[in-house]
C-alpha cells in the first residue's frame, strides 16, 4: 500500500478542524489530487469547499485509508458510521486524542488495520511531530503509508508500543502549551524588570523561537548549547541557579507537569 494506492482508491478524512485542515493543505501541496480526497464534516470550512475535494458524499466501498480527526467527545457518535469499512482492505488512521486502538477494534473489528497517531499543533505551519503505533493487523506497508501522509505536516516517529502514547501526549502533544506559557511568563518577567509590554513580548517570542530552531539545527546537545551561553559567575549562571533548582525549578516543575498530563491521558483512555 502506497500513495499510488491512495490516489487510485481514495482517502476519507473524517473531521476537518484545525489539524485535519493542516493535513489536507499538506496533501494538496504535495500533489495528492483533490479528486482522491473525500471530507466528511458537518461544518466544512471555506478551505475545504474551495479545495475541490468531495464533501459529505457517501463513503466509497473500499478506500485506501480513513483518517479520523474528530474531537474525542464525538467519537462514539462518529465511529459507528465507519463500521462498513472494518475488517477489510481499508487502513484506519486516527489522530484523535484519548481513543485507544482496542476501542476502534471493538467497533470496526479486530481484523481492521489500525494506526493510532498523536500529532501536535505546530503541524499548522508544517513543523509538527507525530508519534504512531499500529495494531497487529497494521504491517510495514500500513505504517509507511501513515508516515507518508503525516509527514505532510512535520516529523514522524514510531513507538514501541501503545503504552508509550500517554507519555508522548504529555511531552509533545501538550508540550506546545508549556512553551507558549514560557513565552508568556518570560515576557511578564521582562515587563516586571522595566521593559514595555510589547517589547518584552517581542523579545520573549523571538528568543524562544530562535533557541528552539538552534536546538533543532545544531550538532551539539541542548545541555552543551546551554553551557555555551553560560559564563561562570555571569548573568545566565545567576538565572540558571534558580531555574535548575531541583526542588522548585524546571526539573521539578516539568517532571510534575508531564506526569500530571500523562496520568490524565491514562484516565481518559479508560
Amino acid at each position: 500500500m502506497d500513495m499510488d494506492t491512495v490516489r487510485a482508491r481514495g482517502l476519507v478524512l473524517l473531521g476537518c478542524g484545525k489539524m485535519g485542515s493542516a493535513l489536507l493543505e499538506g496533501w494538496l501541496r504535495q500533489g495528492l489530487p483533490a479528486r482522491s480526497i473525500r471530507v466528511i464534516d458537518p461544518h466544512p470550512s471555506d478551505l475545504v469547499l474551495r479545495s475541490g475535494v468531495e464533501v459529505n458524499t457517501p463513503l466509497p466501498e473500499s478506500p485506501a485509508i480513513v483518517l479520523i480527526a474528530v474531537k474525542p467527545q464525538i467519537m462514539a457518535e462518529a465511529l459507528p458510521g465507519l463500521r462498513s469499512l472494518g475488517n477489510g482492505a481499508t487502513l484506519v488512521l486516527s489522530i484523535a486524542a484519548g481513543t485507544r486502538i482496542s476501542q476502534y477494534e471493538q467497533v470496526l473489528g479486530a481484523k481492521t488495520p489500525i494506526v493510532r497517531a498523536m500529532p501536535n499543533t505546530p503541524a499548522a505551519i508544517g513543523r509538527g511531530i507525530t508519534a504512531i503505533i499500529g495494531n497487529a493487523q497494521a504491517g510495514e506497508p500500513h505504517l509507511a503509508l501513515a508516515e507518508a501522509l503525516l509527514s505532510a505536516v512535520g516529523q514522524v516517529v514510531r513507538l514501541e508500543g501503545e503504552h508509550q502514547m500517554d507519555a508522548v501526549t504529555a511531552v509533545s502533544g501538550s508540550g506546545p502549551a508549556y512553551v507558549f506559557h514560557l513565552i508568556e511568563t518570560l515576557a511578564a518577567a521582562g515587563e516586571a524588570e522595566g521593559l514595555p509590554a510589547p517589547l518584552a513580548m517581542q523579545l520573549a517570542r523571538a528568543t524562544v523561537a530562535g533557541a528552539g530552531a538552534l536546538a533543532e539545527a545544531a550538532q551539539e546537545s541542548p545541555a552543551q548549547l546551554r553551557s555555551n551561553v553560560t559564563s561562570p559567575g555571569g548573568t545566565t549562571a545567576a538565572a540558571l541557579e534558580e531555574l535548575m533548582d531541583d526542588a522548585a525549578g524546571f526539573p521539578y516543575l516539568l517532571k510534575k507537569a508531564v506526569k500530571a498530563a500523562a496520568d490524565r491521558s491514562r484516565e481518559l483512555g479508560k
